[in-house]
């Protein structure tokens, strides 16, 4: 037994069952004891990215790491963007990284780099064992970290010759994870939080673990029983929605309107998320979007039990239970395909339990209010900005749930993670994909105006780095050569039409929404 099969023993015995791959050389022997190590099994992504992205998905839906398998510092970097994401989301993923052989090290190879430094820079933690008995007990460390709390991003770096090295002795049991308890909540904090939001303009402001149907309903009992409002964070990494949940106001994305949106209040109380700032800076508009005189009481930051912090709120407030706002499924819309249309299809069609992985940016702008009574599902949305998320995501979400899972992707976010649909077709799983398709970085047209620079049309120099033509592209053929059926729809009937077909067909599909260039 090597130190790889010890590496795969306790990702088995600690529930870690998918690995999400893009191997290299000095990963060979960990593909290989893939064939002697049942119940884990591997899943090849043609792009770290891909990879990441859907190790990600996988935790947000399941609440449990799932595995990467990058090759060196380069794999590593080049599956960084979505790792960023998924540092956002505070969810449990482990990284396993090859790295040269322990000797191999000094004569500076090619693909020779700090592994460390660049998974550093996700804020997590980094796990180097350097002989193969010592694999296990630095593998079940690493997943105890990824688990936290807050949950966050674990790197094991996996030498070669400590991979292929034979053990000296076999453990009787493998290692299992040491998970920390959760930060315990200040009673005199609930006190002081309870009395503010009795007696002030406030509001509780919901992110992080504090997004499930029940802890939205506790939130929906203080927020009646004090006055106060309920917010959620812009873009939380996983929020249960749909007709029967309660849903609270959406902190607005747009820096300008987010303050006026909060500028009555004089207590914020954190559940589970940061205090909420601006996404970029902007020149005469605010970072931090609460005013200065606005009380924020970190109830229960990132890391706390969100869940006892509601309870203990709702037991000083005397709270009841209340019923929640239903209302009509949404009717199917007719005429143009635009964003409203957009929306509405989706609200109209999706399946009950399904999961939306969003990356639909300004074309999915009035989803959120359009699927308030659609049925029963999770919303995952872009947590840390960087794009080509959304169809990474949905594979993972798509392993770990065994659910429908809905893509809503931009297209030129699309192009960064393209290879996705490849593994959707290999894996075959059940995700419909939407490409919105305006031929254009849009919401980079409203971001020169919002930074000051668009008071006049785009000149052809600026124009040609926001346009996506010249060849325009053809999604649907793209999505073909990956093994994805793919249609394309230019009307609001036939959007609706092709996500129904695509619901009550098992297997993953393509729908092209063509779309006007502006929302």
């Amino acid at each position: 037994m090597n130190g790889a099969h010890a590496l795969l023993a306790t990702l088995r015995a600690n529930g870690v069952s998918t690995v999400f791959a893009n191997p290299g050389t000095s990963e060979m022997h960990f593909v290989a004891a893939l064939d002697d190590v049942h119940d884990v099994s591997g899943v090849l992504c043609l792009f770290e990215g891909v990879a990441t992205g859907a190790a990600d998905g996988y935790a947000r839906v399941t609440g449990r790491p799932a595995a990467t398998l990058l090759h060196l510092g380069p794999g590593l970097a080049n599956g960084w963007a979505n790792l960023h994401n998924a540092r956002r989301a505070r969810v449990p993923l482990l990284n396993i990284v090859g790295d040269h052989a322990t000797y191999h090290a000094r004569f500076d190879a090619p693909l020779q780099s700090d592994i460390a430094s660049v998974a550093g820079a996700l804020e997590g933690s980094v796990h180097r064992p350097v002989r193969p008995d010592e694999v296990a007990a630095a593998t079940a460390r690493a997943i105890g970290a990824a688990y936290g709390p807050p949950a966050h991003v674990a790197t094991l770096v996996l030498p070669a010759d400590v991979s292929w090295g034979a053990l000296a002795q076999v453990p009787a049991d493998w290692p299992v994870a040491q998970r920390a308890r959760l930060t315990e909540i200040e009673h005199d904090l609930v006190d002081y939080a309870a009395e503010r939001i009795r007696t002030t303009r406030s509001a509780i402001f919901l992110g992080g673990t504090a997004t499930t149907s029940q802890q939205l309903a506790l939130a929906q009992r203080i927020g009646a029983a004090s006055g106060s409002r309920v917010i959620l964070e812009t873009f939380p990494a996983s929020v249960d929605r749909g007709v029967g949940v309660f849903q609270p106001e959406r902190l607005i994305y747009l820096s300008e309107f987010a303050v006026a949106q909060l500028a009555d209040l004089e207590t914020v109380v954190l559940i589970g998320a940061n205090e909420p700032v601006g996404f970029f800076a902007y020149p005469d508009v605010p970072s931090r979007l609460v005013g200065d005189h606005c009380d924020v009481v970190a109830l229960a930051p990132p890391g706390s039990d969100t869940g006892a912090a509601l309870e203990a709120l709702v037991d000083s407030l005397d709270a009841t239970a209340l019923p929640v706002a239903t209302g009509p499924r949404p009717d199917a819309p007719r005429g143009a395909l635009n964003a409203q249309t957009l929306a509405a299809a989706v609200a109209a069609t999706l399946p009950e339990g399904a999961v939306i992985s969003d990356e639909s940016n300004t074309s999915g702008i009035h989803l959120y209010g359009a699927t308030a009574f659609a049925a029963p599902h999770r919303l995952l949305t872009l947590t840390g900005g960087s794009i080509g998320f959304g169809l990474p995501v949905a594979v993972g979400a798509a392993i770990g749930s065994h659910a429908r899972v809905l893509a809503l992707e931009s297209d030129g976010s699309m192009l960064y993670t393209i290879q996705a649909l490849w593994t959707m077709a290999r894996e075959g799983l059940d995700v419909t994909v939407v490409g919105l398709s305006n031929g254009r970085y849009a919401i980079l047209d409203f971001e020169r105006q919002r930074v000051g620079v668009g008071t006049q049309a785009a000149g052809e120099a600026s124009e040609r780095l926001l346009a996506l033509d010249r060849p325009t592209i053809d999604f649907c053929e793209v999505a073909r050569g990956f093994g994805v059926p793919a249609t394309r729809v230019t009307d609001a009937e036939g959007l609706v039409t092709a996500l129904q077909r695509s619901y009550a067909t098992p297997g993953p599909s393509f729908i092209e929404a063509a779309l006007p260039p502006t929302f």
